[in-house]
């Protein structure tokens, strides 16, 4: 088993201030650019015996300011039930929908459209007035999950990165540090990972991917008193800065997971270490080092701004599943099924097969 170094401390922020007045200056002049996509996504489910059941993420349900829905969802298929379901404590909105035993190929299509552009939040400079947001969803995100605890060794992890720093930004930034010089991104990984967080530290096996990485960083953010979010989506289109970073046409195994965390008088600033990790993977043929003028690039712009080539779907942990007898999802990132008491396996095409497709419209 791969191994890494787990407390390899420095925070190496004089890399990444460098390139912030570029991302400024770029993060103005996107200011107004707003893209618009449809994304379809086509369910088939095969070897029922019994009742089958779906569910199905579709965009964040909420606007921001760098994404916002445009209409309703719309779908078609054979189920003899289908509504737009949304979950209480997330928000996470998704299309369930039910067939019959006697339905021996339950299908359905779902097409969503939506626009965003790119994030920037300069933390390098101070705020311009006060972000704002409900205390309530700010203990919400300080909340542990079954995945992502907030105390043990979570919060023994989290007090050694954050030791000496005193603001806000300083702790977040050494955290999404850490992350980038202690975990890399495992290829054996299925799917996104599962973001076990605490069995990645007790174990000391930093590996995996953005489900598992990006959920780090909330722990561990949390755990250090800053309100942290897991914001699940799909990648839509091809990226323009990393060609490991995009995705368009074809995006059923696109599925990206990013994070947020919530500093005072910036309010949510995007972050994303596990792409930094990827970039090093997969940028060119046999990787790159982390030194490498590429994974630098990612490494100053992931702490503060994202590349919005990518449809947000939800927040939501610990997911229970309306109508269903199966255990909470501990996120909802794929579409989900079951055929009488069976959770069929999302990542697994033999018996539940589905095709993500993304077209921009401007």
């Amino acid at each position: 088993m791969k191994r890494r170094t787990f407390l390899k401390q420095g925070v190496g922020a004089s890399l990444l201030l460098a390139g912030l007045p570029r991302l400024a200056r770029q993060a103005e002049a996107d200011e107004a650019k707003w893209r618009s996509f449809e994304v379809t996504t086509l369910v088939e489910v095969v070897d029922t015996v019994g009742t089958t059941r779906a569910w199905v993420p579709v965009p964040l349900m909420v606007d921001t300011d760098y994404f916002r829905r445009q209409g309703a969802d719309t779908w078609k298929g054979n189920a003899a039930t289908s509504k737009l379901s949304r979950d209480d404590k997330y928000d996470a909105g998704f299309v369930y929908a039910e067939w019959a035993a006697t339905e021996k190929a339950p299908v359905i299509e779902i097409v969503s459209r939506f626009s965003a552009r790119d994030r920037f939040v300069d933390v390098t400079k101070p705020p311009v007035g006060t972000a704002k947001e409900d205390q309530a969803v700010l203990r919400k995100y300080l909340e542990p999950t079954r995945l992502i605890p907030t105390d043990g060794i979570v919060l023994d992890t989290s007090m050694t990165i954050v030791k000496g720093q005193t603001a806000d930004v300083a702790k977040a930034r050494a955290i999404y540090e850490w992350i980038v010089d202690n975990t890399f991104r495992d290829p054996k990984v299925k799917g996104c990972g599962l973001g076990d967080i605490k069995t990645m530290l007790e174990t000391r096996y930093l590996g995996g991917k953005c489900a598992d990485l990006n959920a780090l960083y909330v722990g561990l953010a949390r755990a250090a008193g800053l309100p942290a979010r897991d914001v699940y989506g799909v990648r839509c289109a091809d990226s323009a800065e990393f060609k490991s970073l995009g995705k368009s046409g074809d995006i059923s195994k696109a599925q990206h997971c990013r994070a947020e965390v919530f500093l005072s008088g910036y309010g949510w600033v995007p972050v994303d270490p596990a792409d930094v990790r990827k970039v090093v993977l997969e940028e060119k043929a046999g990787g790159i080092a982390l030194t490498d003028p590429q994974a630098q690039k990612a490494r100053g712009k992931l702490f503060g701004a994202w590349e919005m080539n990518w449809l947000a779907y939800n927040y939501a942990h610990d997911l229970k599943l309306p109508n269903s007898t199966g255990k909470a999802v501990p996120f909802l990132m794929y579409p989900q099924a079951e055929v009488g008491d069976e959770r069929k396996d999302s990542l697994d095409p033999t018996t539940f097969r589905y095709t993500i497709t993304s077209r921009e419209l401007t």
